[in-house]
């Protein structure tokens, strides 16, 4: 028989973790939590963990793994995003199954809201 395994949380490496916290509950919900200054998360309504955790390197590429948060406004969401430390990357892309905008967090990683 194989084991199943439950995903807990989903952690973002991050310089400056008690700030991408907030971002991110912001943006999401949730209350955001200090484990320490390496170590913050929030528990978004309806959604696994959210962990952010310090490293000492900085961000040098583009992430392997990226959120898609589905929204019912994608302009509307981003502009949120944005005012909230976002910043867009392109414009809204629109294909017969819908749209989607990339953007990047306030350290630069990439994340999507669909429609």
């Amino acid at each position: 028989m194989i084991m199943r395994a439950k995903v807990s949380e989903i952690v973002f490496d991050c310089a400056d973790p008690a700030a991408l916290v907030r971002f991110w509950a912001s943006l999401l919900g949730g209350e955001p939590v200090d484990r320490g200054e390496d170590w913050s998360y929030v528990e978004p309504p309806g959604f696994v963990r959210i962990a952010f955790q310090k490293v000492p390197e900085g961000k040098a590429v583009k992430n392997r793994l990226h959120l898609d948060l589905e929204t019912g406004g994608v302009d509307e969401a981003a502009e949120e995003a944005v005012r909230l430390g976002a910043v867009r990357v392109g414009g809204i892309v629109s294909d017969p199954y819908g749209d989607f905008q990339v953007l990047r967090d306030p350290e630069g990683n990439e994340f999507c809201f669909v429609r």
